[in-house]
């Protein structure tokens, strides 16, 4: 039986290629795409998911929410830079369709609720929404299988400042609610999503354009290349929201620690940062498992099998 999931995304270009994978994924079934501001700003942000799902038309089309504005203070930064003022290397995608679109944390309640602790929930962007629908409702922490985060670091080197990375930088206090939360967590932090590194070679085995996850993925990947190399001086990129799908298919993948950790909301230098009480005599309580290596091979061979098999969609 199919993986009942959540896909809580910002795209942004790496989110696109999540998308796509779990979309065509037959060990998944994604009931719901809830957008969320991090890379884009949130109008835009629930706009690139419904260009994607349209343009993607998947066997089975989720639902889709609507992105929230975050909370006064957040949204610092965004990902356009390298993303593309549209998130998705300015391909300017309009979807077709209008029709309203529920909040994103209105639907996530309402997915829990159908099918209580059978769905899991997929977070490659910042952890707005998500927060927003445990603060309104707390019985829903009973209700998820698992929440799977794409972000934050053990090792306290970040990817936007010295020491946060991008999704928990965007929203502190709400990362640090999903944290504090007890809920089911699964974090891949961005020392080990990094192992999970492609080259030109990456593009050059994109499916053919005749195909709706080539088509896609031709137009956007390439930009996101060209921009890492010329803002970042890096001829390779990590695609860190890939890590937490293929975590879900290929569980084995990854080696686990229990793991204590918190998000720093005030610091001026330290803003998003995520800390784990690492001390020989650990004085806080457990309250998630942290990936501290992946099979980086097998995760590339993996990716592969999955944007193959997605290829196959014609």
């Amino acid at each position: 039986m199919a993986r009942k999931i959540i896909l809580d995304c910002d795209p942004g270009i790496d989110d696109a290629i999540a998308l796509a994978l779990a979309l065509f994924d037959p060990r998944l079934e994604v009931v719901a795409i809830t957008a969320c501001a991090g890379t884009v700003d949130a109008e835009q942000a629930t706009q690139n998911v419904r260009a994607l799902v349209e343009r993607l038309d998947p066997p089975r089309i989720p639902r889709i929410g609507a992105a929230l504005d975050p909370e006064l203070g957040a949204a610092v930064s965004n990902g356009t830079l390298l993303h593309g003022d549209d998130g998705l290397g300015n391909s300017d995608w309009m979807p077709v369709s209008r029709q309203h679109s529920l909040p994103s944390d209105k639907l996530m309640a309402d997915a829990l609720r159908s099918d209580p602790g059978d769905v899991a929930i997929v977070c490659t962007g910042p952890l707005t929404g998500l927060a927003k629908a445990l603060g309104r409702d707390p019985a829903l922490a009973t209700m998820i299988d698992r929440v799977i985060i794409a972000g934050g670091s053990v090792a306290g080197i970040g990817n936007v400042t010295a020491t946060a990375e991008f999704n928990m930088h965007f929203d502190p206090p709400s990362a640090q609610a999903v944290f504090h939360s007890p809920t089911t967590k699964s974090l891949i932090p961005l020392e080990v999503s990094n192992q999970l590194s492609f080259g030109w070679e990456l593009v050059e085995g994109l499916p053919p354009r005749y195909t709706k996850v080539g088509a896609v993925l031709q137009e956007i990947v390439p930009h996101l290349f060209r921009a890492n190399r010329q803002h970042q001086g890096q001829e390779t990129l990590s695609l860190q929201a890939v890590a937490a799908v293929l975590m879900l298919v290929e569980p084995m993948l990854f080696e686990w620690e229990e793991m204590s950790g918190d998000v720093e909301t005030n610091g001026e230098l330290t803003r998003g940062a995520t800390v784990f009480d690492q001390r020989i005599q650990r004085q806080w309580r457990p309250n998630m498992e942290v990936a501290n290596r992946m099979d980086s091979s097998a995760a590339r061979d993996a990716f592969y099998n999955s944007l193959k098999f997605a290829a196959q969609i014609i």
